[in-house]
């Protein structure tokens, strides 16, 4: 009898202290805690609509993800990992950007207005990395290279170093150093080019100085070219893979120049020899397979597509190992007697893909080289595809809507 009542005292004071718990105050929502909201607002996918679509949740929210200082966090956050948003190029009717996403995350094309006249021929677009876009602007027998952040509008004009002049053949890069203050950010510009002196020739301006480095120079091989001098290839955009950056040069020699942007060193690298130098549409540099160098090459005769890696031996020589074979006949179902002919317009390097024209009124395609999706973009014949990738968060226009609201 004692221990039924001592049982269902004890049952008593536990039936007591579970409804004293449940009584308590509840612990606070996780996303009643703006700092926790916050960092799982920033692993939000970073595609263009991720934070509009969040804004509309309540005022809250909205305020949250149109803070400038959030959205440098959530750019900072998805650096290494942008989205292809679109790419820019010149045409007949001017500079043009041409979006590259589906709908909700497809951008106008009057969303990046220019900074310049967009019908001024005397600029040309060299390239786009880390968010920026580098311009050349020969005017009145001067050089002069714009740097210029299309997200936030920042411009930067540079004067081209001394020994660049319109003669020469010039290819050039830009590329992020480190995160600066506010929305601005390091940056260097790399220049590329050939002398009469049969050199290849590079010089490296960096925004932290804002003045350009010593002239870096390698001879070139000989015969390399059948022009005199040399030609550095500007019709295709300077591939970044690892720490170095490459461009190709107009030549009999199959060969493509190295900058190593940390040792400031430039060496001349042979293509594979079954490629042809003075057909490098047909051909990109490429981050391979498993990291490393590698090379995208173009085959017109079986409408196929070549993944290259260039290794090292035991005994320290490197040379080109060929990896997989794409057949873009079946892949794109171009059918071979319909297609005339394949051109690489761009290479996008975050994201690993190929901007690839195929002749005949086919179009123009985006190829991922590891899933192998593509997509079919517009029928637009330009040769020039700089691919912009880069995290567009809209803040501006929700900062307007918070206001408003």
């Amino acid at each position: 009898m004692l221990r039924f009542h001592r049982t269902a005292l004890e049952s008593r004071e536990q039936s007591e202290m579970r409804s004293l718990h449940f009584s308590s105050p509840a612990t606070a929502p996780p996303l009643d805690d703006d700092d926790l909201l916050a960092e799982i607002l920033l692993r939000l996918p970073p595609q263009p609509s991720s934070l509009p679509r969040v804004s509309v949740v309540c005022k809250r929210w909205r305020s949250l993800v149109s803070d400038p200082g959030f959205s440098r966090r959530f750019r900072r956050h998805h650096r290494r990992n942008p989205p292809l948003l679109g790419c820019f190029m010149r045409g007949c009717y001017g500079l043009h950007f041409e979006p590259t996403m589906d709908p909700p995350n497809r951008l106008p094309q009057s969303r990046f207005p220019f900074p310049i006249d967009a019908d001024d021929r005397s600029f040309t677009l060299l390239g786009c990395r880390h968010g920026f876009l580098l311009m050349l602007h020969t005017f009145q027998g001067t050089l002069e290279l714009l740097v210029w952040d299309p997200v936030s509008g920042h411009k930067h004009p540079i004067a081209a170093p001394r020994g660049f002049g319109v003669k020469n053949q010039i290819n050039g890069a830009v590329l992020r150093t480190a995160l600066g203050v506010g929305d601005i950010q390091n940056f260097q510009v790399v220049l590329v080019s050939t002398d009469v002196e049969q050199q290849a020739i590079a010089c490296v301006y960096s925004s932290e100085t804002a003045v350009w480095g010593n002239r870096i120079t390698t001879p070139l091989p000989p015969n390399v070219s059948s022009f005199s001098p040399a030609m550095v290839d500007r019709r295709v955009s300077i591939v970044l893979v690892g720490n170095s950056l490459y461009v190709s040069f107009l030549g009999k020699s199959s060969s493509i120049i190295e900058f190593d942007v940390g040792r400031q060193s430039l060496a001349v690298i042979p293509l594979p020899v079954r490629l042809d130098p003075n057909f490098s549409r047909f051909f990109s540099v490429m981050r391979a397979e498993g990291g490393g160098l590698g090379l995208l090459s173009m085959s017109k005769s079986d409408c196929s597509a070549q993944l290259w890696k260039r290794n090292t031996d035991c005994d320290g020589v490197a040379s080109w190992v060929l990896g997989r074979t794409i057949d873009l006949d079946k892949l794109l179902s171009l059918h071979l007697e319909n297609y005339q002919d394949l051109e690489i317009l761009g290479f996008a390097e975050e994201n690993n893909v190929v901007v690839l024209r195929v002749y005949g009124g086919v179009g123009v395609f985006t190829i991922q080289l590891d899933s192998l999706q593509f997509k079919k973009l517009t029928g637009i014949n330009l040769h020039c595809w700089h691919p912009f990738e880069n995290v567009y968060d809209a803040g501006n226009i929700m900062r307007s809507v918070t206001m408003l609201g």
